[in-house]
C-alpha cells in the first residue's frame, strides 16, 4: 500500500513537472521537431518514467537528471538561435533532392532515400511526373516541400487578370442553438436582423440551428440539426 502512494505521489511530480517543461521548451506541432528535439523529448519522458516508478532509487537524482536534459535543451536552443553554424549542426539543413525536373543522386543518397521513397511523397502531393519538378528540399524534419515548374502550375485568377475582393473572416452569430452577441456586434447586426436572416432560410426558431456564420460582404452560411439527408456515400 505504501509503495503504490509513493508511486502515485511520484507520477503527480513527474506529470507536472513535465508538464512545466514542456511549456519552457516551447510548444512545436510533431511534424516540425527536428531529431534533437525528438530525441530530447524521448529522453525527459523516460527520466519522467524512472522518477514514477524506480523505487529502488531516490527520487531527487531522477529529478536533478530532468532539469539538467532541460537545462541543456533551453541553453542548446538559445545558442542555435544566435550561431548559424551551431544551429545547422542541431537542427541540419534543407537539401535539394531535385533541381529543374532532375534527381540529385548524390544528395539523396545522403538524407538516406530511395527513389521510391521519393516517388511515394510526390504521389501524395498529385505530382506522378518528376519532370513537373522545378525545386525539391527535404528539411531539417524529414518533409519534402516541392516547387511545381511555372508551366505546371494552375491558372489563377490573378494570371487572368480577374479582380477578386477578399471574402474577410466569417463571423460566429450561432453556436449549438445559441446567439453569440460577439458575432452580431463584429458584423454590426441586430437580434432583428439576424431573425430576417434565418425566416429566409424558412427557419422559425434559434434552437434549429447548429451553426450559422456571416462574412463581411453579407453571405452566410447555415447548418441545422436537421439537414434532411436521406444518403451518405461511404469513402
Amino acid at each position: 500500500m505504501n509503495e503504490g502512494l509513493v508511486v502515485a505521489v511520484r507520477g503527480i511530480v513527474s506529470f507536472f513537472s513535465l508538464l512545466i517543461f514542456a511549456r519552457i521548451l516551447g510548444k512545436q506541432q510533431i511534424s516540425q521537431l527536428n531529431f534533437f528535439d525528438y530525441i530530447l523529448g524521448i529522453t525527459l519522458g523516460s527520466i519522467a518514467a524512472s522518477l514514477t516508478t524506480d523505487l529502488t532509487s531516490r527520487a531527487w537524482p531522477h529529478w536533478i537528471g530532468l532539469i539538467t536534459w532541460v537545462i541543456l535543451g533551453i541553453c542548446l536552443e538559445r545558442i542555435a538561435m544566435s550561431n548559424r553554424a551551431v544551429g545547422n549542426l542541431i537542427d541540419g539543413e534543407p537539401v535539394v533532392v531535385i533541381a529543374n525536373g532532375k534527381i540529385l543522386e548524390k544528395a539523396l543518397k545522403r538524407v538516406n532515400y530511395r527513389i521510391s521513397d521519393l516517388n511515394a511523397i510526390l504521389r501524395n502531393k498529385d505530382i506522378f511526373n518528376i519532370e513537373e519538378v522545378e525545386f525539391a528540399v527535404i528539411e531539417p524534419n524529414g518533409q519534402l516541400s516541392v516547387m511545381k515548374k511555372s508551366e505546371e502550375k494552375p491558372v489563377t485568377r490573378k494570371d487572368m487578370n480577374i479582380q477578386v475582393k477578399g471574402e474577410g473572416l466569417r463571423g460566429t452569430l450561432i453556436y449549438d442553438g445559441m446567439i453569440l452577441e460577439t458575432g452580431l456586434k463584429q458584423l454590426n447586426m441586430t437580434y432583428e436582423s439576424l431573425f430576417k436572416e434565418l425566416n429566409k432560410h424558412g427557419i422559425k426558431s434559434v434552437r434549429e440551428v447548429f451553426y450559422a456564420a456571416k462574412s463581411p460582404e453579407g453571405k452566410i452560411y447555415i447548418d441545422k440539426y436537421e439537414d434532411y439527408i436521406s444518403r451518405i456515400t461511404k469513402l
